[in-house]
């Protein structure tokens, strides 16, 4: 079955039922011995893209804003098993035109990367059409959307599930902030810990 792996701030790792791993921004926590197929980069900050953490298998593919943003346009991308769909990503901390975040979808499941972000107009207007089952979202109302910003966000994507991340500079994992996001549709998984992925 599809799993999802959280290492910690806002990395995390997904395996598809057939066995595609997926790192999403690379940086923080442990768990990076498993062969990486995908490597997804949102943006290069230093917390996000140390893509040199993970093992590879030799025909690994790494997308980053680079290639999901090239020539201004968000790509699609379909990998072994697994489709991949950038999308908007900023707030004043993040450039419109160097981060993005990413719709996958494999084994009947779709799932929101949101990367660093806060309420973009592209989750209002288009979002809720993509029926998720899972979306990840940023809460630490440093450098992103805080908890009751990420709540409304929550509300507005419309997703199954709703996983906290990227909760505070420096850790891994705040209890205490998580619990602050109050979406009715929450899951909150600690780092080093990892759930399986139901349609």
């Amino acid at each position: 079955m599809a799993e999802f792996y959280f290492q910690g701030h806002g990395s995390f790792r997904l395996t598809t039922d057939k066995g595609t791993v997926i790192y999403v921004d690379p940086y923080a926590g442990g768990g990076y011995n498993l062969a990486a197929d995908i490597i997804l980069v949102t943006h290069e900050h230093g917390d996000h893209n140390r893509i040199e953490l993970a093992a590879k298998k030799e025909e690994c593919t790494i997308i980053t804003d680079q290639e999901a943003l090239e020539g201004g346009i968000y790509h699609k991308f379909t990998i072994k098993d697994v489709e991949i769909e950038s999308v908007p990503a900023y707030n004043r901390n993040h450039s419109r035109s160097e981060c993005v975040g990413y719709i996958l979808r494999f084994d009947s499941i779709s799932f929101y990367a949101s990367g660093d972000t806060s309420v973009t107009d592209f989750m209002a207007d288009k979002i809720p059409a993509y029926q998720l089952d899972y979306a990840v979202l940023p809460i630490d109302g440093i450098y992103n959307m805080n908890p009751e910003e990420a709540t409304k966000c929550a509300e507005i994507i419309g997703a199954k599930h709703v996983i906290p991340i990227h909760m505070k500079p420096g850790q891994l994992f705040d209890r205490l902030c998580a619990e602050q996001f109050k979406a009715a549709n929450r899951l909150i998984v600690e780092a080093g810990t990892g759930i399986i992925l139901m349609k």
